[in-house]
């Protein structure tokens, strides 16, 4: 038995007993455009959550304000459909930028730090529903998802996130006109891996090229809460 298959094995084990709180990984999606003015300091704020080691933090670009003047070449028409999926979900009939998506649940002003420690503090206090690993070796991506004490009564989804650390931006038109931004953790590629019951052990195999960074999601279809994360430098 392999090392990863050993810890698949160790957490199966212990997912009957009751989950430890304080040991959630937390996701923040930040939905965000170099043709919105009001974005800047929001991803700015990004830069000091990408250092925190218990949060996951993501940089989605829509495309709704590409007409201003300023193409945002990391715009992708799917980022936009999954903010207003999430709309849809909350019963909000409209979205904006830069707003701040917690778990899969909260939402908050991108910029507002205050409000978005709280919630980031409250959800790193909840007790753990899943768990999820991950290893890579070349190509090969082996997952394995665990749910944690009585499991969960849903649908999930496992989902593989590529992204790139660190594009810094000169922005010549539009409202940003002028400035050079620096993003981190600029999201370019979302897959849908496959399912999962959130009763049972599931492992995976998946191919993963190159070795950028990853993030391996689980989340209820909706989309919904993101029950466990886990990272890939």
């Amino acid at each position: 038995m392999n090392l990863f298959k050993a810890m698949i094995v160790s957490a199966s084990l212990a997912c009957a007993a009751p989950a430890l709180a304080g040991e959630n990984t937390v996701v923040v999606e930040l939905f965000t455009s170099q043709g919105c003015s009001s974005c800047p300091p929001a991803d700015a704020l990004m830069q000091k959550l990408a250092t925190k080691d218990h949060v996951i933090a993501l940089s989605l670009h829509v495309d709704y304000w590409d007409y201003i003047g300023w193409k945002d070449r990391f715009a992708d028409p799917a980022y936009t459909a999954r903010q207003k999926a999430y709309a849809n979900k909350a019963g909000r009939h409209m979205v904006y930028t830069p707003q701040m998506i917690i778990n899969g649940t909260d939402q908050v002003v991108g910029a507002r730090a205050m409000d978005l420690a709280d919630l980031i503090s409250a959800h790193a206090a909840k007790q753990a529903r899943a768990q999820v690993m991950a290893e890579r070796e070349g190509d090969l991506l082996r997952i394995g998802v665990v749910p944690l004490g009585e499991g969960l009564d849903g649908r999930y989804v496992l989902q593989l996130v590529r992204y790139s650390d660190v594009e810094t931006v000169k922005i010549t038109k539009g409202e940003n006109a002028g400035r050079t931004v620096t993003y981190v953790n600029v999201v370019d590629g979302w897959e849908t891996l496959g399912d999962w019951d959130g009763s049972t052990v599931l492992t995976l195999e998946a191919t993963i090229s190159g070795d950028r960074p990853a993030v391996i999601l689980v989340q209820e279809h909706g989309p919904g809460p993101i029950v466990a994360a886990a990272e890939l430098d």
